[in-house]
């Protein structure tokens, strides 16, 4: 199906959005602070709200500058409330952006109820009434402003990444060794924060805060359970919220459903694949890495078994392929597995009736014994 122009914004728009967002919300879940992205993209409605009844226009730069001081105001709350060593992480965030978020919905349904500032928009958002608001620049209609907007704050974000990296890498994993070479963890740290503040005010309208929350945290999680390097992860991030989307407005225009629920959900499922198919952290690695360490412990215990009764006069009775399952106490049929995968790995040989120790079999044997 042939995309219409607005269709085309709209993704744009999106994806524009989810590739900075999934660029910012990387360091979040790298510092296990991921939930922060939650208190923030809900928090800064606050910071629009007081702004907006300071200026009455929705188009005001003090929005934004609005907005991200209050982003930081959470993240200045919560560390306060974990320094006082009575709360948590988790519950200092559970006790300060909901409170934050409260005000600004209060004042919203108080103040500013003839606006299209409504909780509506804050929560879900609308990506196909974005395109409406459009740039204009010397009569010149440049495109949707949204567009533009996070396509200045992607650039914003990659200069601060690429400028700061390794400032970013050293404070992300060893704040304590950042510090010691002089290199301000706690600076490096509110500067991101302060970008995660714009990034989610500038996502904020078009897409709503639950879509916000969605792409900070899923590609990334996705993406560190797959890369093995910041680098690759960064990529990787960026890459999942693009598809995330991509696939998303395809499935909001075959579904009619909502665009920016569509997206969530299939951000979603990127992270739901990465997390079956990683090959060091999935299901699916974790289930064949059991299965390989159930057979190879039955290769053990048939190995030490034949060393400890191969040679001796109970040898016949004992080492009889037919009979080992018995003095094993295990099942036939898994017996009869266990000894033709340890015979097609050189480590046990048939003679006669009877099964005998190679001498790689006898150096697991030992090996497991601690001889």
């Amino acid at each position: 199906m042939t995309l219409t122009g607005g269709q085309v914004e709209v993704l744009a728009i999106a994806t524009l959005t989810a590739v900075a967002c999934a660029v910012t919300g990387t360091f979040l879940v790298l510092r296990r602070v991921a939930m922060l992205s939650d208190a923030i993209s809900h928090a800064v409605l606050l910071g629009i709200v007081v702004a907006f009844l300071a200026v009455r226009d929705l188009g005001s730069p003090l929005l934004l500058v609005g907005a991200a001081a209050t982003g930081l105001l959470t993240v200045l709350l919560v560390e306060a409330l974990v320094r006082t060593g009575r709360v948590r992480q988790d519950a200092s965030i559970g006790l300060v952006f909901p409170a934050l978020f409260s005000i600004g919905v209060i004042l919203v349904s108080r103040f500013a109820g003839d606006v299209h500032l409504d909780t509506d928009a804050v929560l879900l958002g609308e990506l196909a009434f974005a395109p409406l608001d459009r740039l204009v620049v010397a009569g010149t209609d440049l495109g949707p402003r949204a567009m533009w907007e996070m396509a200045a704050i992607l650039l914003a974000d990659v200069a601060f990444v690429l400028l700061f990296y390794k400032e970013l890498k050293l404070t992300t994993f060893d704040a304590g060794l950042a510090a010691a070479f002089g290199f301000a963890p706690a600076a490096m740290h509110y500067g991101l924060m302060a970008l995660v503040s714009v990034t989610a005010v500038g996502a904020f309208d078009a897409v709503g805060s639950v879509l916000v929350v969605a792409l900070m945290v899923a590609p990334p999680a996705a993406a560190w359970m797959i890369a093995n390097s910041l680098p690759a992860m960064i990529g990787l991030s960026a890459a999942f919220g693009a598809v995330a989307a991509v696939t998303g407005h395809a499935a909001a225009r075959e579904l009619d459903a909502s665009i920016a629920g569509s997206m969530a959900a299939a951000a979603g499922l990127v992270f739901a694949a990465a997390f079956l198919v990683s090959p060091s952290h999935g299901v699916l690695a974790a289930i064949a890495r059991r299965r390989r360490q159930r057979w190879a412990f039955a290769e053990a215990t048939l190995a030490v078994h034949l060393l400890q009764h191969q040679d001796r006069p109970e040898a016949a009775e004992e080492c009889r392929a037919d009979r080992v399952h018995r003095h094993l106490e295990w099942d036939a049929a898994f017996t009869g597995q266990v000894v033709r995968r340890a015979v097609r790995r050189g480590m046990v040989a048939r003679t006669g009736p009877c099964l005998g120790l190679t001498a790689a079999g006898r150096s697991l044997a030992r090996e497991y014994m601690g001889l």
